[in-house]
């Protein structure tokens, strides 16, 4: 995309360093990844509260909220899953430079799409995490009906079914819901992320 050459950035009075002072942590984009039931938004909205109950500035960035307002003029191709990834990427960056945890709930099926936002945020605040579930156990819990009208035909392109999704080869944390307790999962990913923010 191209960027205006006529536009410089405007540096502020508050440091990034100043806000992490003040909150006594550090920022970071923690990036999960995982087919759709995987247990992506579920691990993110329960740490967010726990991080929050320690007065900890964390925010969840869910795949299905930002296509209802940020991202609702994109349609899932290709090109569109790409430019939803790429603006995501880019309001953590400044959600970050806000001095606040990013959990970014995402299928993001392609390595591509993830480096893309790993490049846009920055290697130093990125962890990418891996939501690991098997396709079977996914579609059991197939709370939303999408499996099943993939299944019919009914929605094209869908991850794991018409559509591939590429599993992280070296992802910085590993979640298997479909081996875990769900206060397992979540106590992992606090602790992960806990040990990466805390001055």
């Amino acid at each position: 995309m191209a960027v205006c050459k006529n536009i410089l950035k405007f540096r502020g009075e508050v440091s990034r360093e100043d806000r992490k002072n003040l909150n006594g942590h550090r920022a970071a984009v923690f990036w999960f990844t995982g087919i759709s039931g995987s247990g992506k938004s579920t691990i993110a909205h329960c740490v967010e509260k726990r991080l929050f109950d320690c007065a900890m500035r964390a925010y969840v960035f869910d795949g299905d909220n930002v296509r209802h307002g940020l991202c609702s003029d994109l349609s899932f191709s290709p090109t569109a899953r790409t430019e939803n990834i790429r603006r995501i990427a880019e309001v953590c960056r400044l959600f970050t430079d806000n001095g606040t945890i990013c959990m970014c709930a995402f299928i993001s099926p392609l390595k591509e799409y993830r480096k893309m936002a790993r490049e846009i945020v920055g290697e130093a605040d990125f962890y990418e995490i891996y939501v690991s579930c098997s396709l079977e156990v996914c579609e059991q819990r197939d709370v939303k009906g999408y499996y099943k009208m993939a299944r019919e035909g009914k929605i094209k392109n869908y991850t794991g079914i018409s559509a591939p999704y590429d599993a992280p080869d070296e992802p910085d944390l590993i979640v298997e819901t479909d081996r875990e307790t769900l206060e397992e999962s979540v106590s992992k990913v606090e602790a992960f992320i806990l040990d990466k923010v805390r001055l």
